[in-house]
């Protein structure tokens, strides 16, 4: 069954899942060939430079898809001792093999490298990835590698891989992994597109991230300049009237603001949630506002039918976007919402309304089905992220979405639960809300142009 499209997809899959290495000292290093396509995403997604750490598998004389071990630059090497030893393969088989293979090594190494300077790995986090692992060999020379070139952390990143063989690996600090099929019989078969990567594509890849890095750093000077000019922004906390009662929010504003996200959550307190405290920091970061609002008075929040009385948060939460109407700092901004749990349902609801001018929303592990009917009448294009191992809610948002005519996605966060409670998973699904949120609502905002 595929997973991935590409290696494209897996890769900016892998880069959501890392994010929170962003900002730190980073180098992501891809293995040639096939893991380069998908480490070129997860530098971009990161930030960080990309190199190659080249090296080469040992496949069986007479069955060469099969490894029975790996060898790398520097002069590394790993076998497979229970490969070896089921195939009986002799000292003479074995070395005829390695030697064919440490010549294209070399060549390979020679050519990736030629003009372009091998970062530096002394004390900093060298990210080694690939598409794939089977048997592991690879993986386990490069990691060896990074620690013999100084890196004083090692974090192996695949897209797949079987749940034995990571078990097995101790050469990395840390390894990330975005998905363990139980059937796992080769890395392609679970890639729609498995086309093979030739060497012109490497070296192609490698002089664009680095040409990207080059590019970037007069902009991020620019950028941090105009920041130490204009630090303005908007924090502070609210309280916003509706039918009776008032509700407890925490505005956060750049100045000017262009668009402002709503965070519904069907439980009280959502505005103290470290989940989504965690998410309102991605999106701020991306320059946009956002109002963290508790949907129900801490009276009311102990009372399950509360939680679940869907057509009262959506009230409340078009009350809360009427009150930004109001505000002359925040009147022409575009305004999306932000569900997770009741709250998606509760955000899905407000959204239908005849008179509501939402320009997007975002479910996280939501239950979208809670609006029931209405979902045919929400006009806002519509993400809905779901985990992996979150089942029942992830058919729930599939019969959801099935319903819904406006423009919308489903993203699927790989190896998370109902919380995003998995390393990266929850940083994951914020830079999905990011992405979303900055395509809709970061745009020129004409008179009245709030939807």
């Amino acid at each position: 069954m595929s997973i991935f499209e590409d290696r494209v997809d897996a890769g900016r899959q892998l880069g959501r899942r890392l994010a929170e290495l962003r900002g730190q000292d980073v180098v992501v290093l891809g293995l040639p060939r096939g893991g380069v396509p998908v480490a070129f995403e997860v530098a971009a997604a990161l930030d960080a430079p990309l190199d190659v750490i080249v090296v080469r598998k040992l496949g069986l004389p007479y069955q060469p898809e099969l490894a029975m071990g790996a060898i790398g630059e520097g002069g590394t090497r790993v076998l497979e001792e229970r490969v070896l030893a089921h195939s009986r393969v002799s000292e003479q088989e074995l070395k005829a093999v390695e030697e064919r293979e440490r010549s294209v090594l070399e060549n390979r190494v020679a050519r990736f490298r030629k003009g372009r300077t091998r970062q530096d790995l002394t004390g900093r986090i060298a990210v080694i990835v690939d598409d794939g692992i089977a048997t592991g060999s690879t993986a386990r020379v490069a990691c060896r590698i990074g620690r013999k070139l100084g890196a004083a952390r090692v974090i192996l990143a695949v897209p797949v891989a079987p749940a034995d063989t990571l078990a097995a690996l101790t050469e990395p600090d840390e390894v990330v992994c975005l998905a363990t099929p139980q059937h796992f019989s080769a890395v392609g078969y679970h890639y729609r597109d498995f086309s093979p990567t030739e060497d012109e594509e490497v070296m192609q890849l490698l002089d664009s991230a680095a040409k990207r890095l080059q590019d970037a750093a007069p902009a991020f000077r620019t950028a941090a300049n105009s920041a130490v000019e204009d630090p303005a922004e908007i924090n502070e906390e609210v309280e916003i009237p509706s039918r009776g009662v008032r509700l407890q929010g925490q505005l956060h504003l750049p100045v000017p603001a262009t668009g402002v996200v709503l965070f519904a959550h069907g439980s009280g307190s959502s505005r103290h949630s470290p989940r989504n405290r965690v998410a309102a920091d991605v999106l701020q970061q991306a320059g946009l506002g956002t109002l963290l609002l508790d949907l129900l008075t801490t009276g009311e929040e102990h009372s399950r039918a509360n939680v679940f009385d869907i057509e009262m948060l959506a009230r409340r939460l078009s009350s809360a976007t009427d009150w930004l109407a109001t505000r002359d700092d925040t009147a022409s901004c575009r305004v999306g919402y932000f569900g997770a749990s009741t709250g998606a349902g509760a955000a899905l609801w407000a959204a239908s309304e005849p008179s509501a001018r939402i320009a997007a929303i975002v479910s996280r592990g939501g239950r979208p089905d809670l609006a029931g009917p209405r979902l045919s009448a929400v006009r806002a294009p519509t993400l809905l992220i779901v985990g992996s191992l979150d089942h029942e809610v992830l058919e729930l948002n599939r019969k959801a979405k099935a319903m819904m005519r406006c423009p919308n996605q489903l993203a699927v966060v790989q190896q998370a639960t109902h919380l995003f409670e998995e390393p990266g998973t929850l940083a994951a699904a914020a830079i999905l809300a990011r992405d979303w949120f900055a395509r809709y609502l970061l745009v020129p905002a004409g008179p009245g142009s709030r939807a």
